[in-house]
């Protein structure tokens, strides 16, 4: 097999985490030795549906999460695998992305085969700092906030570009310095060294978003700002959370005039 949105789709059909590292890594590798490359002739991508992953977790709404302390090990193994599932889903959504948008650069390929790379090895880290807290992956309850965005921006690539790398992913920028601190107060340190390394890859995520965002909206003639926050306000509705990761976000190519509005139409959700 050559076409890499035949492998983008058999990584994001696979239930089975580990088939999924697996099959990820795997396709990696072989972009990377040109073994693998977009094919105009691939078929069409099918209507976007539910992405391959395991029976459990037992996905709820959100605000049935539960929050728990981080004083026991209990509370931070539910902490370890609420950040297990952002990483799980986000290998389905950097591989739906190489899938579903086609007649991209090679580059826009490149960069989400290389975030679903990351974010598989970054969940095979939570994983394994699970099992040292004495629990696995689907063991809490979770929520399907982020594949449910991918579902309403399925239709459009600048869309998703916008509101799944720098709104819902680029969260992650603003609370996990917040996280850090709260593990810290417990001592532990295992935790925060995986965090670190999430936290410092995910800029990266969020700088491809910015990039194709902004190539996106290049191509189709839109001001990149203005159309940014139009579809902030009209996805996010009252659901936009700050503060915001100034430093973080901008090394992710915001800028600081973006950031000032973004922050103004946060407060204004309250």
């Amino acid at each position: 097999m050559s076409d890499l949105h035949t492998a983008a789709k058999r990584c994001l059909d696979t239930t089975d985490p580990a088939e999924k590292l697996y099959l990820t890594h795997s396709a990696w590798d072989a972009l990377q030795a040109g073994e693998l490359r977009p094919d105009p002739t691939s078929p069409v991508p099918e209507s976007i549906g539910e992405p391959g992953r395991p029976a459990l977790p037992r996905l709820v709404p959100q605000r049935q999460v539960p929050h728990r302390g981080l004083g026991t090990p209990e509370g931070r193994a539910a902490l370890v695998h609420a950040v297990a599932h952002i990483e799980f889903n986000a290998i389905n959504l950097a591989w739906d992305a190489v899938y579903r948008f086609r007649g991209m650069p090679p580059d826009y390929y490149r960069d989400w085969a290389s975030c679903a790379n990351d974010e598989a090895r970054h969940f095979t880290l939570l994983s394994n700092r699970l099992a040292e807290l004495g629990h696995a992956y689907g063991d809490f309850d979770a929520h399907n906030g982020l594949w449910e965005m991918a579902e309403k921006t399925a239709h459009h690539d600048t869309a998703r570009m916008a509101l799944v790398p720098r709104v819902l992913e680029a969260r992650g920028l603003d609370v996990t310095p917040g996280m850090i601190e709260r593990l810290r107060a417990v001592g532990d340190e295992p935790t925060i060294a995986i965090l670190e390394v999430i936290l410092r890859e995910e800029v990266a995520h969020v700088a491809a978003g910015t990039r194709w965002f902004r190539w996106c909206c290049e191509r189709d003639g839109l001001n990149a700002r203005e159309t940014f926050l139009d579809l902030v306000r009209d996805y996010m509705g009252r659901n936009l959370r700050g503060p915001f990761n100034r430093p973080a976000r901008l090394q992710a190519g915001f800028d600081e005039a973006e950031l000032d509005r973004l922050t103004e139409l946060a407060l204004a959700t309250y």
